[in-house]
């Protein structure tokens, strides 16, 4: 029986064209993307919003027209991020990071609950004496407990992003006393910055390793940031795993397209013995899935 794959495409992310010169910021352009990435075999989206003058928004009716403009053409799951919050937490600001996923999820437009269980340093590789130190990237537990309850209340799967191996201890214990259904692992690979662990496959061994012990039998990917992870589609495949790849990911000024991303992603997952599984098939095998 061939291993259906789930593949997972990021389309933007925080990156502006300046980084990233290929990313889609309007409107009309994600859905476009998003609906070709999916036509190429991504069952799953992950998608940045952007205003009007370039700058991400988290306005949900932004978000509504971009899942209901891929929606409209393609069947595929789609999922929205949250604000970026660096710095200390602040009690008062939990609700309002999450107020556009609650408005998406009342009205059907959501597909996953995006939860990313701790927080990292952005610090570069190439770091020098006189930088700017880097930002912290923070998810504090009461956000995490926070999202978690979302997770519950509306019956989501939480899609969460490991930058470190702690996040998996963490995310698994609290997804536990939660009461979710079993997480999605993004194992978030890097190379330009310091976080975590470099695209190896040990790195990803030792990740598996420590996944069996915290959640035995839940879903993982291989992904990144600003990361090639297309070394490592032929360990995932044959371990069971699923693949992220898109212009999110992929290393700043890449030339290929979230489409061919996607598409090289297939021929690799296909050359490996794998097939990519459509949505439908995603929805199945996450319904088989147990809670936590």
């Amino acid at each position: 029986m061939t291993r259906k794959t789930w593949i997972e495409v990021a389309l933007n992310g925080g990156w502006s064209p300046r980084h990233q010169p290929g990313v889609p910021v309007t409107v009309e352009t994600i859905v476009a993307e998003g609906i070709a990435a999916a036509r190429a075999g991504a069952a799953i989206i992950h998608t940045h919003a952007y205003a009007a003058d370039g700058t991400q928004t988290f306005d949900w009716q932004v978000y509504a027209r971009i899942i209901e403009g891929i929606r409209a053409e393609v069947d595929a799951l789609v999922y929205p991020s949250y604000p970026f919050t660096p710095g200390v937490d602040v009690a008062g600001e939990t609700a309002p990071r999450f107020a556009h996923l609650e408005a998406l999820a009342e009205r059907g437009l959501l597909d996953f609950a995006v939860i990313d269980p701790g927080s990292v340093n952005l610090s570069l590789r190439t770091t020098k004496a006189d930088a700017r130190p880097a930002v912290t990237y923070v998810n504090p537990e009461a956000h995490i407990r926070h999202a978690l309850a979302f997770a519950q209340r509306h019956g989501f799967h939480p899609a969460f992003a490991i930058y470190e191996p702690g996040f998996t201890r963490a995310g698994a214990a609290l997804a536990r006393v939660a009461g979710v259904k079993a997480p999605v692992y993004r194992f978030m690979f890097a190379e330009r910055f310091a976080f975590g662990f470099p695209p190896r496959p040990w790195a990803l061994a030792a990740h598996l390793a420590l996944l069996a012990e915290e959640a035995p039998g839940a879903p993982w990917m291989v992904a990144g940031l600003t990361v090639d992870v297309r070394p490592l589609i032929g360990e995932a495949v044959a371990a069971g795993g699923h693949i992220r790849v898109g212009l999110e990911d992929a290393p700043l000024g890449s030339a290929m397209t979230n489409r061919a991303w996607v598409e090289d992603a297939v021929r690799l997952v296909r050359q490996h013995g794998g097939e990519p599984a459509t949505a439908a098939e995603v929805r199945q095998g996450l319904k088989a899935l147990a809670v936590g």
